[in-house]
């Protein structure tokens, strides 16, 4: 067993970024992204968003890819929505891509604070934009310049 210690800020959007995640469906999406979480032995410490994207505050085990588990919450939970949860709704998917940003233990409660209060965010325009913006290419960090 490895010792470790990581934080990430995940977020993703909803295909064409419809507001496919609705008030009745929030909960039970949710419930079923931390259960699935849980059972990959990673740890959701928030989770939140709006009707057309989510955010997570997690902890994966390195043994598995940040690459593969967000892979595998959007696919199964996709799957879950369309074909148990609400058979006739209308197409859920999300979008292609996601962000992540690592945290330190020290922004840590910054960060569940963050995303436990994104209804209050968007509703005040207080959202940090840098978090927000879910591209389809990637848009890596500049390079560090002495």
């Amino acid at each position: 067993m490895a010792l470790w210690r990581l934080y990430y800020h995940l977020v993703w959007a909803t295909k064409e970024r419809l507001p496919l995640i609705k008030l009745e469906l929030e909960d039970s999406l949710y419930h079923y992204i931390i259960g699935k979480a849980d059972s990959n032995s990673s740890i959701v410490h928030a989770i939140g968003g709006m009707e057309d994207h989510i955010h997570l505050i997690v902890s994966i085990p390195p043994r598995i890819s940040i690459a593969g588990f967000v892979k595998n919450i959007k696919g199964s939970s996709s799957h879950y929505i369309n074909h148990t949860l609400f058979p006739n709704y209308h197409k859920f998917a999300w979008q292609e891509g996601y962000g992540v940003f690592s945290l330190g233990s020290k922004q840590l409660d910054q960060a569940i604070a963050y995303v436990q209060n994104q209804k209050t965010h968007h509703l005040q325009q207080t959202a940090i934009p840098s978090l927000e913006i879910v591209k389809h290419q990637d848009d890596a960090p500049s390079v560090y310049q002495k």
